[in-house]
């Protein structure tokens, strides 16, 4: 299930007939019980083979903050039980929502997703991209795959271009366990980031994308729908036709969805550059732009949750004072960063939004990241506050960025090394682990957000799989402030759970 609201949710399965040619009828149920003793809602819903068989509806007149369950029944078969939850309305006193981003089949087993389906104490699961990866086999990530019994199918070895190429790389992810109970526990908000169509995408085009693999737009188009067709996300409609979207939680938190991919974004820099071509860089789009700068104003909730894919804060190595500076004489100048795929490469995109947020007194924004296989957690600025450029201002914002559940960081020897190095140049970030898989469980009660960081003992094997994970780090920020401190504690509602959540 997915894109939960007050009084909605959308409900998915896939249902596969023998003969391919044939339309498919199947009967959905939700309830309030596991055991299906009453019937809430019910029905027929068709599918044939134009929607890969994927099957996908918006049950509606439901209860605001209400767990559901729901299974699809066929002439000759029944899906496993899925549980899923409306969002909440009026005053709301705490959320848990886990955190995920890039998953990739051959790299190994999803025991993230194993784990945090076992959880009780998570209401939605927030999926920041990279669900799929587009490689073929032998290329990225690829390397143990043989070894460990993750292959992709015969039929779906090369790299992924077409539209039934991009539906069968799907069928293939769904076919782990971790992912399954996941989507059986939980309802899922997701966005996409650049492997659901290929490496480095931006709007007209592709770092992965070569001569000979056809036209870039007809090969985006068939991602998008397979996308669409796989993912419990609403389609595209006339009033909304973008992925960028928002969710409120009662009065205690706005969730604001951004596209960092395919919305708006030029194409990435190459270092070294000029930099006077670095400063005017477009990321998201004026449209968008527009939305989420009228969606960060207009927030009634006491948190401003942004899900996005790439790494918001300023990853620098040198400071550079250019001929051109983007502030006045003795502030901060402007920096060059190492990866120009995320916000550092877009510079004026990210000064305009913080210099919104410091003139509309916003409070309270986090900012969700994926991306980079790698956690940090990061106090957010309008400029890099190096070591030696001065005194601090306070924090704009603070960002949480979640490691990938098997897409390889850094070898062993030097995660460790870079991050010890890297705090050091980079004293606004205050957390970094380069090495480990896993997620972030977030915390939120009126008073402050917490991030937990929970790593995978291993990938390599499905044995593994809902093997209690390891917390390694928990930071928090207060109401009022995004300074980062590791001073966070379990709410009332994860103590009377019991067990390992008591920190």
């Amino acid at each position: 299930s997915g894109d939960p609201l007050a009084d909605s949710v959308i409900l998915w399965s896939r249902a596969r007939p023998e003969n391919l040619q044939e339309q498919v009828q199947v009967r959905y149920e939700v309830s309030l019980d596991r055991d299906f003793a009453e019937i809430l809602r019910s029905g027929l819903v068709s599918t044939h083979a134009d929607k890969d068989f994927t099957l996908k509806l918006d049950v509606t007149g439901l209860n605001a903050g209400t767990n559901y369950y729901y299974r699809f029944v066929s002439a000759n078969n029944q899906s496993p039980i899925g549980k899923t939850k409306t969002l909440p309305k009026g005053k709301v006193s705490e959320l848990n929502f886990a955190v995920f981003s890039c998953s990739n089949y051959p790299a190994g087993y999803f025991n993230a997703y194993m784990d945090a389906a076992k959880r009780t104490d998570i209401d939605v699961v927030l999926h920041l991209g990279d669900y799929i990866y587009e490689y073929q086999m032998g290329g990225y990530a690829t390397g143990k795959a043989k070894e460990i019994g993750r292959e992709l199918a015969a039929d779906n070895q090369t790299e992924i271009l077409t539209l039934d190429d991009y539906r069968k790389r799907y069928a293939i992810y769904r076919t782990d366990n971790g992912l399954l109970a996941l989507h059986a526990a939980q309802p899922f908000i997701v966005v996409w980031d650049d492997h659901e169509v290929c490496n480095d995408t931006w709007r007209e085009g592709a770092q992965n994308h070569n001569q000979g693999e056809g036209d870039y737009f007809e090969r985006r188009a068939a991602a998008v729908q397979a996308y669409y067709e796989w993912l419990p996300i609403r389609p595209p409609t006339v009033d909304q036709d973008s992925i960028y979207r928002s969710f409120s939680f009662g009065d205690l938190a706005d969730f604001m969805m951004l596209d960092t991919r395919l919305e708006g974004r030029e194409k990435q820099l190459i270092l070294p550059i000029d930099p006077r071509r670095h400063l005017q860089r477009d990321l998201l789009g004026q449209t968008q732009k527009d939305w989420f700068k009228n969606e960060l104003e207009s927030s009634e909730g006491i948190w401003k949750m942004v899900g996005q894919q790439i790494m918001f804060a300023q990853l620098q190595i040198l400071e550079l004072q250019a001929a051109l500076p983007l502030v006045p004489a003795g502030d901060f100048g402007p920096l060059i960063g190492i990866n120009m795929d995320q916000w550092d490469g877009y510079p004026s995109e990210r000064e305009e939004i913080l210099d919104f947020i410091e003139e509309k007194e916003i409070k309270n924004t986090i900012i969700l990241t994926g991306d980079i296989h790698t956690c940090w957690a990061n106090e957010v600025y309008k400029h890099s506050p190096l070591l030696t450029s001065g005194v601090f201002k306070e924090p704009l914002a603070a960002e949480f960025v979640t490691t990938s559940i098997t897409s390889p960081g850094f070898p062993d020897g030097a995660a460790e090394l870079v991050s010890s190095v890297l705090p050091v140049v980079n004293p606004h970030m205050k957390y970094t682990e380069f090495k480990n898989k896993g997620f972030i469980l977030m915390d939120v009660t009126r008073e402050r957000t917490q991030a937990e960081y929970y790593f995978a003992e291993d990938i390599s094997s499905a044995d593994k799989s809902g093997v209690e994970m390891n917390k390694v780090k928990t930071l928090a920020v207060q109401n009022g402030s995004s300074r980062l401190s590791e001073d966070g504690e379990v709410s009332r509602a994860r103590l009377n759970l019991g067990g390992n959540y008591v920190k």
